[in-house]
């Protein structure tokens, strides 16, 4: 079970979705899935350089009670920092709690 102290971090789940835009073309954007509170927990940092430039990739996970329907397709938006999800795992399968692990986009 999720220990509710733990809970502390508000993040939004995101989805894309196309809209019109002034001209009649579409154009992407991201809606509110959901508000969640979760724990977030930075796993793995790594820089590399390729052609004189500099990337880098930060791994999380975000824990929390279970949230139905949330998909890779989707986005983690926490702050202003915003994260590609990777997986969505549903904790002992028992839809109490998910882990999601996502990369920061940077």
């Amino acid at each position: 079970m999720v220990n509710a102290g733990k809970l502390i971090r508000k993040v939004t789940i995101e989805y894309k979705t196309q809209l019109a835009d002034a001209y009649g073309a579409l154009v992407d954007t991201w809606g509110t899935y959901a508000t969640w509170w979760a724990q977030v927990i930075p796993t793995t940092g790594s820089e590399s350089v390729a052609n004189g430039k500099v990337s880098s990739e930060v791994t999380t996970r975000m824990r929390g009670r279970y949230l139905n329907g949330i998909s890779p397709i989707m986005r983690v938006k926490y702050g202003t920092r915003i994260f590609s999800i990777v997986a969505v795992i549903n904790i002992d399968e028992r839809n109490r709690e998910i882990e999601i692990l996502a990369k920061e986009i940077i």
